[in-house]
């Protein structure tokens, strides 16, 4: 009989979390959390109060093309992957879905989600998608199906070059944030509270979401997904 290790999050070949066990609860749960996190995106651009780095960039592309967010979302999400050739890193089902499911979900959201039109209602909307965006990223890091682009190339920086996690996270944010923000991307209160919020809650949620896999799977502790 198969026996589960404590749930911390596990290093797996992207074959390896296919065969971890739990496979349908896995994903179910993908999907909500990559719903969830695409929907609070869009809510972050109807609050008015500022978005994530990466979403100051789509939303400046956005802006410039005509495109809608989700599919900016998806384009980038793809061409992120591109990157992950010379850094040698291998995407799992799990960054397939996020590159594809996230876009789908943002433009959804920003269909049934009104404009904000007061500081409370903006305040309220953005303090809810805080927490949903932290929910929605613990359920789908929790399914251990494989990070999201944008992780996977920080953490492949990481990896390949010697460049401290830190660092390589705060380059790149930095680095889109600011072409975001040159080509009309919403830049405000907001961003500067949500890279400093989404950390602690996304890791709040994860300590309860991440699914126990097989216990022949070496297990790492749990980090503090980028944004």
């Amino acid at each position: 009989m198969a026996t589960f290790s404590s749930p911390k999050l596990a290093r797996l070949t992207p074959l390896a979390q296919l065969r971890a066990g739990r496979l349908p609860r896995r994903l179910i749960q993908l999907f909500v959390g990559l719903t969830l996190f695409g929907l609070a995106m869009a809510g972050f651009v109807r609050s008015g109060l500022g978005l994530a780095p990466w979403d100051v960039l789509h939303y400046g592309v956005t802006l410039h093309t005509g495109l809608s967010l989700g599919t900016v979302v998806i384009l980038f999400g793809f061409l992120v992957l591109l990157l992950w050739i010379p850094l040698r890193q291998m995407p799992g089902l799990g960054t397939i879905a996020n590159v594809i499911w996230i876009g789908v979900a943002a433009d959804i959201g920003l269909a049934v989600i009104p404009q904000a039109d007061s500081l409370p209602t903006q305040l309220a909307l953005f303090a809810g998608s805080l927490l949903v965006n932290g929910f929605g990223g613990g359920l789908y890091i929790g399914s251990q199906l494989g990070p999201g682009p944008r992780d996977g190339l920080m953490t492949g920086l990481h990896a390949r070059t010697g460049v401290s996690l830190r660092l390589a996270r705060t380059g790149v944010e930095v680095s889109v944030l600011a072409i975001g923000w040159l080509l009309g991307g919403i830049v405000g209160f907001g961003t500067l509270l949500y890279a400093v919020a989404i950390g602690p809650v996304t890791q709040l949620f994860l300590r309860f979401c991440i699914v126990e896999l097989r216990a022949e799977h070496p297990a790492e502790e749990a980090p503090t997904p980028a944004a």
